[in-house]
């Protein structure tokens, strides 16, 4: 069964940096036509360009933003998110209602719209979600993350009960601790650096890169009866205690 996806048009969250750039950028070299969706016009223009692509600057908790997108895609990756680091005891409403719109609701929402569209043209799909080690696990200080990632999980199953018959397959990748971007003060961090090292069986932190196995497997051919799963993809830091 081929990986090819020559032919098929692949949207991607938070394509403009980090893990979602990382797909884009595979996603179009195993032949798709990519579409980068970020608030940052500028770096979605840039990653966009490496393969003749399409980026797009949208803010994905603007709901009437994402209903005039149109997402006529093959593929949806839905990665965009953010980070806060705070106490539970110390964070506002406010603050977890962001974190929760940009992690859940907008891959939600997306997916909707993707899927709407799918189930119209009659020739399946595939919606790739972006979870993390918290669909599984809490830390300290990442709770409103902690609880989207988790809704990911679940989301994606729930994607998968009911657009299976659609011939549409809804999967996640749950990322370890990557060298991303929004991981810098902890990868700058001697302490944390050394925990994530010492806690996770490769003893090293992941690439980004290294995600795109699982992405182009989950968005081909290869996976038309791989429905409602996470892979994770974290270096064996789940597999051990």
């Amino acid at each position: 069964m081929t990986t090819t996806l020559s032919g098929r048009t692949a949207v991607v969250t938070g394509g403009a940096s980090g893990i979602g750039r990382a797909c884009a950028v595979w996603l179009a070299q195993a032949g798709a036509s990519v579409v980068v969706l970020d608030r940052d016009e500028a770096a979605a223009k840039e990653v966009a360009g490496q393969f003749d692509g399409r980026a797009v600057a949208v803010d994905l908790t603007d709901l009437a933003a994402v209903d005039r997108l149109g997402l006529d895609a093959d593929i949806l990756v839905n990665n965009a998110g953010i980070q806060l680091r705070k106490p539970l005891v110390e964070l506002s409403v406010a603050e977890w209602q962001r974190v929760i719109d940009t992690n859940l609701t907008s891959a939600f929402v997306v997916g909707r719209e993707a899927a709407r569209r799918m189930i119209k043209r009659g020739k399946g799909g595939k919606v790739i979600n972006i979870g993390s080690l918290t669909s599984e696990v809490a830390r300290a200080t990442v709770a409103p993350y902690t609880a989207a990632k988790g809704g990911i999980k679940l989301l994606t199953r729930s994607m998968a009960a009911e657009w299976a018959e659609h011939d549409i397959q809804a999967n996640a990748i749950g990322p370890g601790y990557m060298l991303t971007e929004m991981n810098k003060a902890l990868i700058e961090n001697p302490a944390f650096d050394a925990w994530v090292k010492g806690r996770t069986p490769a003893r090293r932190w992941g690439k980004p890169e290294e995600l795109v196995g699982a992405a182009v497997f989950l968005a081909s051919a290869a996976s038309g009866y791989v429905n409602g799963q996470i892979i994770y993809v974290d270096g064996g830091m789940l597999a051990v205690l």
